[in-house]
């Protein structure tokens, strides 16, 4: 599985800046609505199921890195959005350090084999260091799809 297979480009936030776990996920959710890749309805039911699994505990992998992530049934295939974080931001990560690169996937509950391969493919390209030094330097949408192409032709090893 490709990141080009589903990280909607059109909402891609290469500088977001918030402050909160919560404004995160909804800065990204919202970027997600607004590129029209969710219904606009179901906005507050997704970012609630998103904050739901951070219940569980959080997506913040480390390494300045996060992966919030849910199952959703308003959506018919597998989507996601990146984003920079140039700022860092508090998301309760396992190491206790600021997140600064965040990948937030919504996918249909019908479909576990699926979300579970996109979480794999973003967790192998987040593993890759210069992946996620090229990331944090990315200023604009272009330059993050550009990598996001580079990584899915393992153009960065």
């Amino acid at each position: 599985m490709r990141l080009s297979d589903f990280v909607v480009k059109g909402a891609i936030l290469p500088e977001m800046r918030v402050r909160t776990k919560e404004e995160a996920i909804r800065a990204m959710v919202g970027s997600l609505k607004d590129s029209g890749s969710l219904p606009a309805d179901e906005e507050e039911s997704i970012v609630s199921a998103i904050l739901k699994r951070e219940e569980l505990g959080s997506t913040g992998i480390g390494n300045g890195v996060a992966v919030p992530h849910t199952k959703h049934p308003s959506v018919d295939n597998l989507i996601a959005t990146v984003a920079i974080a140039p700022d860092g931001v508090d998301f309760a990560s396992l190491d206790g350090e600021d997140v600064f690169i965040l990948f937030l996937l919504v996918s249909p509950p019908e479909r576990p084999g699926d979300h579970l391969r996109a979480l794999e493919t973003i967790s192998r390209h987040l593993r890759n260091h210069n992946f996620c030094n090229f990331l944090r330097q990315s200023k604009t949408n272009e330059q993050v799809v550009e990598l996001l192409a580079e990584a899915d032709n393992n153009q960065l090893d």
